[in-house]
């Protein structure tokens, strides 16, 4: 750590190890908890509570800073009114857009500005990408029931997420596109196993019409789970 003085800020963070440390205080004191906490030589350290001068005040703080008036607002009391409340609203500076209800097209705006809307990934394809996968490492840990039929909803999911821009996939999607890798899970004792997984905080449910989808929590997706 460099030797700095007054207040600072020591950070330290470890996605790996999903670790966040931030200790704040007087720089002798953090110096002292960083190196009994072992962390000397890692994360950073900077000063906090710098001091700023403004630039731009308006023409009553400029008067008030000249004539060496410094009061906080928050010493005052409640009903004391601002003496500086800023510059007087200008209406006409505001746009106005009006349009009959349901006639913005959504589609429109998104390819104005480079974007394509979000397709429904195509079953037999995604089942195609799977088949020529590699087989991926079993999942780790003890909370995994099947940790093979895991990994490989995970991909899945991975690829539908990442590679399509689209949240989930309905229960019947996932049954016809990886069951015989899931452990021939089908029907109810899909459903079963997915709600055990969304129990465990791996997966998110989704509710919508006549059917339940499944989305990847990102920890378990990023594989720290």
């Amino acid at each position: 750590m460099r030797q700095l003085r007054g207040n600072v800020r020591y950070r330290f963070r470890s996605d790996d190890h999903d670790v966040n440390i931030v200790i704040e205080g007087e720089a002798g004191w953090v110096q002292q908890y960083v190196e009994e906490l072992g962390l000397a030589g890692v994360g950073w350290t900077m000063p906090t509570a710098t001091e700023v001068q403004a630039t731009n005040l308006s023409s009553v703080s400029v008067e008030r800073q000249k004539a060496g008036i410094n009061i906080e607002m928050e010493d005052a009391p409640e009903s004391t009114r601002p003496a500086d409340m800023g510059p007087e609203p200008d209406p006409s500076r505001i746009p106005v857009v009006r349009r009959p209800i349901g006639e913005l097209n959504l589609e429109e705006k998104l390819n104005q500005v480079g974007l394509a809307a979000a397709e429904r990934p195509d079953v037999i394809e995604l089942m195609e990408i799977l088949e020529d996968m590699d087989p991926p490492q079993p999942v780790q840990g003890a909370t995994s029931v099947d940790p093979m039929a895991e990994a490989w909803l995970r991909e899945l999911l991975q690829l539908v997420v990442r590679d399509h821009g689209i949240t989930g996939l309905r229960t019947e999607d996932i049954e016809e596109i990886a069951s015989s890798k899931l452990g021939g899970r089908e029907g109810t004792a899909l459903e079963v196993w997915l709600d055990s997984l969304f129990s465990a905080g791996k997966l998110v449910k989704i509710h919508g019409g006549d059917s339940t989808g499944w989305g990847p929590s990102p920890k378990w997706l990023a594989g720290r789970f």
